[in-house]
């Protein structure tokens, strides 16, 4: 047992996401790739950094992708490049992570929320035409737990009313809706690589992808003091750049990430037979078109904050993804909205429960989690076996 195994730190028995377990798995090729960075002294831009924007084109299939130092940079940039700034609304959801509205008022634009599908817990195109005002300059879907939005209606609404579409696919990497993935449906897609991510660097990263060659050139210059040579600056940009450590680290990873997509959707799989006889509890649905990747596996039930507290007790680590609707977070209280003005949002956040889910993750482990919420609410969760792991799960 190496020094670094004997230094884990201590944990629940089964954690929601085990970052240690996936750095063992490809240790020797994390230190190979850090050390050549450190070797080149290529910290800043440089070839790592422009081999992974070329690595995750490809992935994606796009025309560009761009380096960016975290998910939250990537959305304020595409929007920032996109032309929104002070004056303009643009239309999201209330149930994500804070950093998607953020980055709309980090450019001096105004969230304007719509309610989710109470199934898939996405944006719900029926809301869209009720929030258009003549202010309105984008949309900005999130693509939630791993699965996409419903792009066809937002990419003809979008269309019809001349608007921006950004996509937020922080925890959508991979993932497809009929066929095609993010960066295909509208101006851009942003991706998150936070070290919880499907794709997770060791610190904070992020990209935004596009087919827009040119757009994706402006997120550059905007990322990098708005500079294409070193002491040129054509705009006023921003210190947003995804340094080489990271892209180093991150190519690596994405080599694995196939793997480790299949892995998640076979764990995603055998959760729902295990827990077919638990009629307590529903897990957020996925569309017949729509191929995710499960950054998260989320379930509903009303006695969430109990199992909760019950797994915790057992060892076992959950989450809630998210507790506080953003337009009722103390932030945000100058938009104006009110508590019930989003009621899917909002009953969403007093029942979902996010179980461990990430490609290490053992079926034994799974079999234990699954055991203790059908437990809970006093039934017996179904024998069932995943698939075998392929090499680097």
């Amino acid at each position: 047992m190496t020094a670094v195994q004997q230094a884990r730190p201590t944990r629940p028995v089964i954690p929601l996401v085990d970052l240690f377990a996936q750095y063992q798995a490809i240790a020797a090729e994390i230190q190979a790739a850090i050390a050549g960075v450190i070797h080149d002294s290529a910290f800043i831009k440089g070839r790592y950094v422009a081999a992974f924007e070329r690595e995750l084109a490809a992935f994606c299939g796009t025309a560009d992708a761009v380096g960016t130092s975290n998910g939250t940079d990537a959305l304020a940039l595409a929007l920032r490049a996109c032309g929104i700034g002070p004056g303009d609304e643009v239309i999201t959801v209330p149930n994500t992570f804070i950093a998607t509205a953020e980055a709309i008022v980090h450019v001096g634009a105004r969230p304007v929320f719509v309610d989710v599908d109470p199934a898939t817990h996405t944006l719900d195109p029926a809301g869209l035409e009720a929030a258009l005002t003549p202010r309105t300059r984008a949309v900005l879907p999130v693509h939630l737990f791993g699965q996409m939005a419903d792009m066809p209606p937002i990419v003809a609404f979008a269309r019809r009313h001349g608007l921006r579409l950004i996509e937020d696919a922080a925890q959508a990497i991979g993932a497809r809706f009929q066929g095609l993935g993010p960066g295909h449906w509208g101006d851009a897609a942003c991706f998150s690589f936070y070290p919880g991510k499907n794709l997770g660097a060791y610190g904070d990263a992020g990209a935004v992808v596009t087919q827009d060659v040119e757009l994706g050139q402006r997120v550059r210059m905007l990322g990098d003091h708005g500079r294409q040579d070193k002491y040129l600056h054509e705009l006023i940009g921003y210190g947003n750049r995804l340094d080489g450590l990271q892209a180093a680290i991150l190519s690596v990873k994405l080599r694995h990430l196939p793997a480790w997509t299949r892995r998640r959707q076979a764990l995603a799989a055998t959760y729902r037979q295990a827990l077919a006889d638990v009629p307590e509890i529903r897990f957020v649905s996925t569309r017949p078109e729509s191929e995710p990747v499960y950054h998260l596996l989320v379930i509903e039930t009303d006695a969430r904050d109990a199992l909760l507290a019950a797994l915790a007790e057992q060892g076992i680590g959950a989450g809630i993804h998210y507790p506080v609707p953003l337009h009722l977070q103390p932030a945000l209280r100058w938009l104006g909205y009110r508590e019930g003005d989003f009621p899917h949002a909002e009953a969403a956040a007093k029942r979902v429960l996010s179980l461990p889910l990430y490609p290490e993750l053992s079926d034994e482990q799974l079999a234990v989690v699954a055991a203790a919420v059908a437990g809970f609410f006093g039934r017996q969760a179904r024998p069932v076996a995943v698939v075998a792991r392929e090499g680097g799960a």
